[in-house]
């Protein structure tokens, strides 16, 4: 009789381990399942409301809407300035077409010209009042005097040639002096200042006028919003480096803008203002709930990949798999939180430019256009959730390495080609004066754009860069064209087959997946806690009579006998009515563990 107690606790102690065994994985097995659902799944599941989702389609609305109206704004800035450097160019360059001859703005060729359009700057920079219809004035320092205009030549220390003697004695230091006029005075600037006008063009390297300006973008009224200041820095060179005789003019402009020290504007634009700052305030709120959420979702996914590590680890003595791991390191989460972070600067820096305290247009259009481009690339998550258009995401994830590395070798070649174009085409050809302008030639050649105009333009003059330059053009068209591309195209096409044949057939199931195919149902969120009682409360009644009964007949059938057939099982849980396999494991109690376990290969 002892003999047999000893032996119901010891099936009893037995029974009770695998089912606490088998409790852990099938609530393992149900996580995972649930963190692998989609949104929509996970409603029907466990009537969890897809807050993320609901966030990330409100933040898509929204920070599409910001960039609109920023970029609306940011056009008008845009256009502001371009505008006035077409105004600076007709009223100070004199001859102006209206239209760039090259990288220069104008080209004079003779010493008379030269005096004249030097003149015709400072005379025109005296009667700036008088001759601007835009809200162009002089500048002015702290103590609210007038910025004079600087005139600078820059000339060789000592110089003296005769080109018919072919002799020249240059002293190559370089020397600068300059003179600053007041726009007040402009009447004396001749009479007063005639020996330093009087120029040596053999020795002089170059001129340089500066003066600053200063306007108010006006039209943002219109669109009832502030308007800026703006402070423009003027510098006009009159070009002899290569004493050609041609002199090259340029006109170079650098705009500040600055929120205005004294202004009044009666109207709504004030009030719309702070409309749109309320707006960007909510932008951010939403950014940051987002990014709350993607964030608790990436740490809830590394807890639930060391569970499932350390259950593999315990039960079968083996690793989860490097595949199996990136299941769990969802980069779209990643993704979405860049974006966020992205969005949360460009919002405030947004805020602080219609509040006038910053004029950073450029840096807020970079945030905000990397992050809306962020944001719709995120939205090919939730259509990943559908197979007929996950396609395209598994095409490019199949396919990246494999093109990473071919563009790594392809684009040896490419430099190759950039190097040797720059150096022997560069001075005969424009579109390869520089090397980012011969990578760009060549990206456009590659894809077939602006063909015979880059032959056509070629100077013919030099008969042997003229060979060369027709065996470097077809070599390069032939080699990318027909043998890179292709290449490249075939990379991406085997990968799309490869995909396909995986939909058709089925992709390789991995451990991790073996392991989901062995749970067919879910458990509802409501009754996960009851459930979990009524789990362990029942099979706890249910063990001692399973040994009874096995010991009485150990021969009976393994799927539906023992438990099965003596007790009611739909009282464990409400999604497992009458679930055999918990009776199998429990009435196998001397069998191997691999017996009530999912046996890997």
């Amino acid at each position: 009789m002892e003999l047999l107690v000893r032996y119901l606790e010891r099936s009893n102690s037995i029974s009770t381990a695998l089912t606490q065994d088998v409790i852990k994985e099938d609530n393992l097995r149900d996580d995972l399942r649930y963190y692998f659902m989609s949104p929509c799944e996970k409603y029907r599941a466990r009537r969890h409301l897809p807050w993320k989702l609901a966030v990330q389609i409100l933040k898509i609305v929204m920070i599409t809407t910001q960039l609109i109206l920023f970029g609306l704004s940011n056009q008008l800035v845009v256009a502001y300035k371009e505008e006035n450097m077409m105004v600076l160019k007709n009223l100070f360059l004199k001859d102006y077409s209206g239209v760039d001859e090259d990288d220069y703005s104008v080209a004079v060729y003779t010493q008379q010209s030269v005096y004249d359009s030097l003149f015709y700057v400072m005379d025109q920079y005296s009667q700036l009042g008088r001759l601007s219809v835009g809200s162009l004035s002089y500048g002015e320092d702290g103590d609210g005097n007038l910025l004079p205009l600087i005139v600078c030549k820059e000339y060789y220390r000592r110089g003296s040639e005769d080109p018919s003697g072919e002799a020249h004695d240059i002293d190559a230091q370089l020397e600068t002096d300059c003179m600053s006029h007041d726009p007040k005075t402009a009447s004396q600037w001749k009479t007063q200042n005639s020996s330093y006008f009087d120029l040596d063009f053999y020795r002089l390297v170059d001129i340089k006028v500066t003066f600053h300006l200063k306007g108010i973008n006006l039209q943002t009224v219109r669109y009832r919003e502030l308007p800026d200041c703006y402070s423009f820095y003027i510098t006009i060179i009159f070009d002899n480096q290569c004493h050609s005789g041609k002199v090259k003019l340029f006109l170079d402009i650098d705009v500040q803008s600055s929120a205005c020290q004294n202004w009044k504007i009666s109207g709504t634009a004030e009030k719309n203002t702070h409309y749109l700052l309320l707006f960007d305030g909510f932008v951010i709120i939403v950014c940051l709930t987002s990014a709350v959420l993607c964030t608790r979702s990436i740490v809830l996914a590394v807890r639930l990949l060391q569970r499932f590590s350390r259950f593999f680890r315990e039960n079968y003595n083996r690793k989860v798999c490097e595949d199996d791991q990136n299941e769990f390191l969802n980069g779209w989460y990643v993704l979405v939180i860049v974006s966020d972070l992205l969005a949360i600067i460009g919002s405030i820096l947004k805020v602080e430019i219609q509040a006038k305290s910053l004029t950073s247009y450029d840096v807020c259009s970079i945030f905000l256009g990397t992050s809306t481009l962020m944001v719709w690339v995120g939205v090919i998550r939730y259509l990943g959730y559908f197979q007929k258009y996950n396609v395209l995401i598994l095409t490019m994830k199949a396919a990246f390495p494999k093109v990473l590395r071919f563009c790594c070798c392809a684009g040896m070649i490419y430099l190759g080609y950039t190097f040797c174009g720059w150096i022997v085409l560069g001075p005969y050809h424009e579109k390869f004066e520089g090397l980012s302008r011969v990578a760009e030639c060549l990206f456009s050649l590659l894809n077939g754009d602006d063909m015979f105009t880059t032959f056509a333009q070629l100077k013919d003059k030099n008969t042997l860069v003229w060979l060369f330059s027709r065996a470097y053009l077809y070599s390069f068209i032939s080699l990318f064209i027909y043998m890179v591309l292709s290449l490249f195209i075939a990379l991406i096409t085997d990968a799309y087959e490869t995909i396909k044949r995986f939909q058709k057939d089925g992709f390789p199931p991995t451990d991790l997946q073996k392991f989901l195919r062995e749970q067919k149902d879910f458990p509802v969120a409501e009754e996960a806690s009851q459930t979990d009682m009524r789990i362990r409360s029942s099979l706890l009644c249910c063990c001692p009579k399973i040994r009874s009964a096995s010991s009485a007949n150990m021969d009976t059938d393994q799927g539906g006998g023992g438990c099965c057939r003596k007790h009611d099982l739909t009282s464990l849980t409400t999604s497992r009515p009458n679930n055999p396999r918990l009776c199998r494991i429990t009435e196998c109690a001397k069998c191997n563990k691999k017996t009530f376990g999912f046996p890997f290969k």
